[in-house]
């Protein structure tokens, strides 16, 4: 029996290395770690920006919550699909807005972009598409929407890093991006989250943002990174210290130097990390082909790269068996499968005070309820995928 873990974790020398060095040194809150982090992720990703946050959750709520810098009130709109992870709909809360939803297409897992203008009220003040299981959403009719109707796009890149939608990397389109920096994803910091954007502005926000809702909003804290003396410090009203003043509502949601250090080794292997991956999803996509009478994927379009994040399958409406069954067969044979998620509004019960009913998202809710996903990380190879697909193929002759 082969064993296939959901993820792993690539902790590099240069890594260890790093955060001996921050423990030696005793600097373990955000410092130049972090900031060399940030730098080389908007380099990444082709955004002017990056702003590093505890988590990608807080990376969802702290790009939000720039909107009430723009003039949004507690309680306005932000669209968001149906299905995704939970931290999608918490995340619109924790930042004070409400979340109105819009169902899927089954064959992306993405936001159905024909039905966004109908959610649309005078309250809506951005859209938040999500690329879910790294596969790009469709940003140019996402983004002519939105500029129609005045709105932010903030994407939801939690599982999308290395996505590419038509030559572009979906960390530069829109208004701002938030990815998760967990542990089972491609870049990792074990726990974290970071922000891209192409306004500096923005940036400048959520870096207040990330810190209480100081004052401070300086692209490379020299206190923080080198202990050095600050010449704006004392430059608030009277001379007060503008680190003790707070100019908006603010999150605690700092990245420490060990996460960092962590990143930046991930960052050093990037490219191989995102080709074993995506070699693996790609192989089973098209091998998957076999089972279409009873399940189905994702496909790969000519004018995207999926970010490798997981592969996802559906079991179709008449299929003799259920999710459970074969998750059961799966896990007996050394296969980890996960769920494929849930419609947040009517799956996820702490959702129920929105007062939404079953059936209001018919497609999210078949996925959610005949989803599921496994992993292809960069300790996987074909030997693996082969043995997933014959697995899978002995329990449906088995039947």
């Amino acid at each position: 029996m082969i064993k296939i873990p959901f993820g792993t974790v690539t902790l590099s020398k240069k890594s260890r290395k790093l955060i001996t060095k921050a423990l030696d040194e005793k600097r373990l809150s955000s410092g130049k770690l972090v900031r060399e982090f940030e730098k080389r992720f908007a380099s990444l990703v082709g955004a002017k920006e990056a702003v590093a946050v505890s988590t990608g959750t807080d990376a969802d709520a702290l790009a939000l919550a720039v909107l009430y810098d723009l003039g949004a009130k507690r309680g306005d709109e932000v669209i968001i699909p149906a299905l995704s992870f939970v931290a999608t709909g918490n995340a619109v809360l924790q930042a004070g807005l409400t979340p109105v939803f819009v169902d899927v297409e089954l064959d992306t897992l993405n936001i159905d972009t024909t039905l966004i203008s109908r959610a649309i009220t005078n309250k809506t003040r951005a859209i938040m598409p999500v690329h879910l299981m790294g596969k790009p959403a469709e940003m140019d009719k996402i983004l002519a929407i939105a500029k129609k109707h005045s709105l932010l796009v903030v994407g939801d890149a939690a599982e999308a890093h290395g996505a590419i939608y038509k030559g572009k990397n979906v960390g530069a389109m829109g208004d701002m991006a938030a990815y998760s920096l967990y542990v089972a994803h491609i870049i990792t910091t074990i726990e974290g989250g970071i922000i891209t954007t192409n306004n500096t502005d923005y940036a400048q926000i959520i870096r207040s943002l990330r810190s209480h809702g100081r004052a401070c909003m300086c692209e490379s804290c020299v206190i923080n990174t080198s202990s050095a003396y600050c010449a704006k410090r004392f430059s608030g009203e009277d001379s007060s210290d503008i680190r003790f003043r707070f100019d908006r509502v603010g999150f605690s949601s700092k990245m420490n130097e060990l996460e960092a250090a962590v990143g930046l080794g991930n960052l050093d292997q990037y490219e191989s990390i995102l080709k074993a991956r995506r070699d693996n999803l790609y192989y089973l996509i098209k091998k998957f082909k076999r089972f279409e009478d009873s399940m189905f994927t994702i496909r790969r379009e000519k004018s995207e790269e999926i970010g490798p994040h997981a592969f996802p399958f559906i079991l179709r409406k008449d299929t003799p068996f259920t999710r459970e069954q074969l998750m059961g067969y799966l896990e007996k044979n050394g296969i980890d499968a996960r769920t494929l998620f849930s419609s947040i509004p009517t799956q996820c019960p702490g959702f129920g005070f929105l007062k939404h009913d079953p059936g209001d998202f018919p497609r999210a809710e078949f996925i959610g309820k005949r989803g599921l996903h496994i992993g292809v990380h960069q300790d996987l190879g074909k030997r693996e995928c082969d043995y997933f697909l014959k697995i899978l193929e002995n329990f449906l002759t088995s039947l």
